[in-house]
């Protein structure tokens, strides 16, 4: 069996894998509470030790009565930091991409073009407030005195306590602005800039290394010590990975708390103007753009103007003239691609007094992905239009919301069905490591139900997208 782990932005998962059945055998999730994903009441930050302690229950409940653990794989989140002592206590608690203290600072930073230019082309991440790196910066500014102390992403430390060894990925760490895309190693001048040495930061690995189970943390999953542990990887490139879609040409579009499109790319991809992203990933580089507001925007509408109704009783209720809605504005979290304009503030542009709550929700899934397809023509003008695009997440569950998306990227999606997708991934990567699987590469996904777009939708999108570029300048 592979027994895979993962700390996400908002929850804790664990799931076990038969690789002779090619199956999952059982699978868990809890949400964080509230005092665990804001800690002391502070948006974006974590409770580390509450994390930890809450996967390790889950992983101890689905892998009970399984004894031949062959391996296990952990995952966390793309941007995630916490500094501990030299024990591998936290000092803080984990900073999180949703936590926005830097904003200040960033927003200062990005004034300096020379800067900006270097620090993107170094690390493939734009000077941005939602990056470990400035919010290790902050703490510099505030005067935290980084002598003697560990920095580790969040299920770096969860490999940690699992193992008691300190073993980072450069591909966890690249989605921390801390890596140098081309060197694949932690960039000196992010690290001096801060005032962190080699002796602050991990030593890095792939998912080829492991280290054993510790006694510890044998206790913790009730396994038997000594199972190999795999080093951890971020949820957005396993989500690449147990999606099938390493090869060339295959676009992932998940949307999630957040919205992101990502492909798979050969070498580092990065624009001469900042704009998307480029990541280290477990085969090569990913470059990918991602919005701050999806699923949680539509959370938000649905909690003001619907909160007694189901989202099925929505979707049923009544047609809507898409040709008058009101523009959204999805910036209620910030703005990352394409303007990484942290303190931009969310909205209605053209809301009339005979608009109805039904114009008004449309319009809030209307403009998530009139954001993301911002992204999108950015990526197809700096690498290539992708053959594939495979669309996932909560937007699955909208009959509505999938064809609008159809019409507005104006072709095919794959709507592929994979429970767990990032949970998958570290089991992919656990299945190379243990022999079961050549390469990660191989791994294959059948094909899902196919969107196509509708006869006039496309037309009447793309007048609509005009209007929200016109909107969004106006920001």
């Amino acid at each position: 069996m592979i027994l895979a782990l993962e700390c996400s932005t908002t929850s804790a998962k664990a799931l076990l894998f038969d690789p002779q059945s090619s199956e999952i055998v059982r699978v868990k999730s809890e949400a964080y509470p509230h005092r665990v994903s804001a800690f002391g009441g502070t948006l974006g930050t974590q409770d580390t030790p509450a994390v930890v302690a809450l996967i390790a229950r889950l992983g101890k409940e689905v892998a009970s009565e399984t004894e031949n653990i062959e391996a296990i794989a952990l995952g966390g989140t793309f941007h995630s930091i916490l500094v501990c002592n030299g024990a591998m206590e936290p000092l803080t608690p984990t900073f999180t991409w949703m936590y926005n203290g830097a904003a200040e600072l960033t927003s200062r930073l990005r004034k300096n073009e020379r800067y900006t230019s270097c620090y993107y082309h170094r690390t493939g991440c734009m000077v941005h407030a939602l990056y470990p790196a400035f919010q290790l910066m902050k703490l510099r500014d505030e005067g935290f005195n980084f002598a003697g102390t560990r920095i580790a992403s969040e299920s770096g430390f969860l490999f940690y306590t699992l193992t008691g060894a300190r073993l980072e990925t450069a591909c966890t760490n690249s989605g921390g602005g801390l890596i140098n895309l081309q060197e694949k190693n932690w960039d000196r001048e992010t690290l001096a800039d801060i005032g962190l040495t080699s002796d602050n930061v991990a030593e890095l690995a792939d998912y080829h290394t492991a280290r054993p189970l510790s006694e510890q943390g044998a206790a913790l999953l009730g396994l038997k010590s000594g199972v190999p542990v795999l080093p951890s990887y971020p949820d957005g490139a396993l989500n690449q990975v147990g999606s099938g879609a390493l090869g060339s040409g295959i676009m992932t579009f998940s949307m999630g708390t957040s919205g992101a499109l990502r492909l798979s790319v050969d070498a580092p991809l990065v624009p001469l103007h900042p704009s998307t992203w480029c990541y280290l990933s477990p085969a090569a580089w990913m470059s990918g753009a991602a919005v701050s507001g999806a699923c949680n925007c539509v959370d938000w509408i649905k909690s003001i103007l619907f909160p007694a109704r189901s989202f099925d009783d929505i979707e049923k209720s009544k047609e809507v003239d898409y040709r008058n809605m009101p523009y959204f504005m999805p910036f209620l979290f910030g703005e990352r691609c394409p303007g990484w304009d942290d303190s931009k503030k969310g909205g209605f542009y053209d809301l009339r007094s005979s608009h109805t709550p039904f114009d008004m929700y449309y319009s809030v899934l209307e403009g998530i992905l009139f954001n993301l397809y911002q992204c999108y023509e950015l990526l197809c003008r700096a690498a290539q239009k992708p053959l594939l695009i495979k669309l996932s997440g909560g937007i699955l569950n909208s009959p509505r919301w999938k064809q609008i998306c159809a019409d507005i990227f104006n072709g095919e999606m794959s709507c592929e069905k994979i429970p767990h997708a990032s949970l998958l991934g570290g089991v992919v990567l656990a299945l190379e490591y243990t022999g079961y699987l050549d390469s990660i590469k191989h791994y294959a996904v059948k094909s899902g139900e196919t969107i196509r777009p509708s006869e006039k939708g496309p037309h009447l999108f793309a007048e609509r997208y005009q209007n929200y570029l016109s909107c969004y300048n106006k920001l």
